[in-house]
């Protein structure tokens, strides 16, 4: 497989070589030190592979990785980064990237990692908590399913007045609107809590706009 490292320090790109220099199946083909480097040497020669650092100058990993995903699909993108964290990681894979891996890495992992990805398969490093992205996709995914769940959990009326609560209205406001007492609109209010597991309308309201609910 043919191989281009980039990385805005030479002793990272000089080490990266070293370590696979003597294996027979990978060939390093280029370098560069940033993304304005590694397009104009992609407008030269093309490879299989490309180790990819996470921050750069000018251009980040991750936006350099949807520029060559859109303009080069058949690349193959490594990630090899000191910032893995949980949201980095989901954003990588996001843009394209087949493999991430951090700096404190063992040769061999890299090297399986880049045969995995070259072999079409995706690779997260061993080194990579499990829960350092998990927690961070589980969320993403809840505010994407954020309406489905109140469909799924509360009433069409209690939905309806959960969106007056958010709207501002009063206990007063929402009887006259719907034309049911303000013991009712309480007896719905303390509903929903309990079906949305929340202490107070306060809880209810922050939870509303930080999942984008105020239009449901």
């Amino acid at each position: 497989m043919n191989v281009i490292i980039v990385d805005d320090h030479q002793i990272v790109r000089d080490g990266i070589s070293v370590l696979l220099m003597k294996t027979e199946d990978i060939n390093i083909i280029g370098e560069a030190s940033n993304g304005e480097q590694l397009l104009l040497l992609l407008k030269k020669i093309i490879p299989d592979i490309i180790i990819l650092d996470i921050s750069m100058p000018k251009i980040s990993g991750i936006e350099l990785s949807k520029i060559i995903k859109e303009t080069y699909p058949q690349i193959k993108i490594v990630i090899f980064s000191s910032h893995t964290e949980g949201e980095n990681v989901v954003h990588a894979l996001e843009a394209g990237a087949k493999g991430i891996l951090p700096k404190n890495t063992i040769r061999e992992e890299l090297i399986e990692a880049l045969r995995s990805v070259y072999g079409g398969k995706e690779f997260i490093s061993k080194y990579i908590p499990y829960s350092t992205f998990v927690n961070h996709i589980k969320s993403t995914k809840a505010q994407k399913d954020s309406k489905k769940v109140l469909e799924d959990v509360l009433s069409i009326r209690e939905i309806e007045i959960l969106k007056l609560i958010v709207d501002g209205k009063s206990n007063k406001e929402i009887s006259e609107l719907l034309f049911i007492s303000q013991r009712t609109v309480e007896k719905h209010k303390s509903n929903i809590l309990n079906k949305l597991e929340m202490k107070s309308v306060v809880d209810l309201v922050k939870y509303a706009i930080k999942n984008k609910l105020t239009d449901i």
